[in-house]
């Protein structure tokens, strides 16, 4: 973790307490530190700073001198909707899109979404990942994250209302790559923003019904190239566009 990330109920004016077990143990074992040394901190859902080490106990570190002065990094104009993948890979993936700075997550069924992984655990875990992210990504503000059961009702109730400014959906087999697609938007308007919704399907991606659903919408299906990749590359490899701009 790149910063330690406290609730509001940690602070008391200018002193913090750090009692989350992964975060002492990090304190400890990964930066070594020690009474009077500087830690990177921030507030969840507020500013990011520093605090000095006043004490380390074995349940509790106590903290001084906490200034909290910088804003966190502004979120990514996204919307990503990811086809519910395997339990264990769910993880990661929340990790990622969370450091990279994502601003809305939906979690959506899909025709090759196994009906079990709407029963896993992990589920349960998704604050426990989405702060795993944001202290990587030194950041304080949680992406939102929303669970959609039901494709159909959702692509054809919800997404027009979603998609601010135009949609992308990855899909293997599409005839069109994406920097195909990115090059065709900026001879056409210079000025046109990258999409403001990615779709991107589980393992095995999306089936042809459902690229058809999505297209009815305005989401237009591109590659990002001819190597079939797994969902937590895919994810890192079109999101990367975005950090770029």
């Amino acid at each position: 973790m790149n910063c330690i990330l406290l609730p509001a109920t940690s602070f008391s004016h200018d002193s913090a307490q750090i009692s989350e077990s992964s975060q002492i143990n990090h304190v400890n074992n990964v930066l070594a530190a020690k009474a009077g040394d500087t830690l990177k901190i921030g507030q969840l859902g507020g500013q990011l700073g520093t605090a000095i080490i006043e004490s380390i106990h074995s349940d509790s570190i106590q903290l001084r001198d906490v200034q909290l002065i910088s804003a966190p990094p502004p979120k990514l104009d996204l919307t990503v909707i990811l086809a519910l993948p395997r339990p264990k890979v769910l993880r990661r993936l929340i990790m990622d899109m969370t450091a990279l700075g994502v601003r809305d997550i939906i979690l959506i069924n899909s025709y090759r979404t196994q009906k079990s992984y709407w029963q896993s655990p992990m589920l349960a875990r998704l604050d426990e990942f989405v702060l795993e992210g944001l202290q990587q990504g030194v950041d304080t503000i949680a992406p939102r994250i929303s669970l959609e059961k039901r494709f159909k009702p959702f692509v054809e109730d919800k997404l027009a209302s979603i998609m601010t400014h135009r949609g992308i959906v990855a899909h293997p087999y599409s005839g069109q790559s994406f920097a195909q697609y990115l090059r065709h938007q900026q001879s056409s308007s210079p000025s046109k923003k990258l999409p403001s919704l990615v779709c991107i399907g589980a393992e095995g991606g999306w089936i042809d019904y459902e690229i058809a659903m999505l297209a009815a919408q305005g989401c237009e299906a591109v590659n990002i190239g001819s190597r079939i990749l797994r969902t937590e590359a895919a994810v890192n490899a079109i999101l990367g566009q975005w950090l770029l701009q």
